[in-house]
């Protein structure tokens, strides 16, 4: 399949520990051999966010605000990479999510969550309510990871390879099926609140 969908994975992981880095890493080669989409990979952490979204932002938060919706803008898709903090998901995304609205509406979006016996799930669960209020579509299928740190090796990589490698498979097939038919409709009669 020609890769013809922008997927804009971002990774809400703003710990030390990066555990939410080395499964996007993962899933990032994962998905360039399974699936239609231009990755574009958005480590959260790296653009120096306040922790409170403001209406009138410094003038340098400003501009890396624009440049992140500009890139949330050309996306397709999205895929979430997220730790479970207190059965929630972290202030990091949340400022993403608040700050942007229109850059979510009529396309799809589906998680990756990881954490301890939990996996994440609740996190996941979250964000579902979240982003149904944005106008985007999650889907059923996602990944989640329980107790990440002891299922993968010092290289990155899952202990169960062709299980997680078909779960991915699955949810990245389902994303590229949305992807295609919200992209269609938005070209067709564009999305408009």
């Amino acid at each position: 399949m020609a890769k013809e969908f922008r997927l804009a994975m971002l990774v809400a992981c703003s710990s030390s520990s990066r555990t939410g880095a080395m499964i996007a890493d993962w899933l990032c080669e994962t998905a360039s051999d399974v699936s239609g989409f231009d990755l574009d990979r958005i480590d959260l952490a790296e653009w120096e966010l306040p922790p409170v979204p403001t209406l009138a932002p410094a003038p340098d938060v400003e501009e890396r605000v624009q440049r992140l919706r500009g890139r949330l803008d050309d996306a397709d898709a999205f895929v979430i990479v997220t730790p479970e903090y207190n059965h929630s998901f972290p202030a990091l995304l949340k400022i993403v999510i608040d700050w942007n609205h229109k850059q979510w509406q009529a396309k799809p979006v589906t998680f990756v969550s990881y954490g301890g016996r939990s996996g994440g799930i609740r996190a996941a669960e979250q964000l579902r309510q979240v982003f149904a209020e944005l106008h985007a579509v999650s889907l059923r299928d996602g990944m989640s990871f329980h107790g990440p740190r002891d299922r993968f090796d010092a290289d990155g990589r899952p202990e169960d390879v062709a299980g997680t490698r078909t779960a991915a498979k699955v949810m990245l097939n389902q994303l590229s099926w949305w992807a295609r038919a919200l992209a269609d409709a938005r070209r067709k009669n564009p999305y408009t609140l």
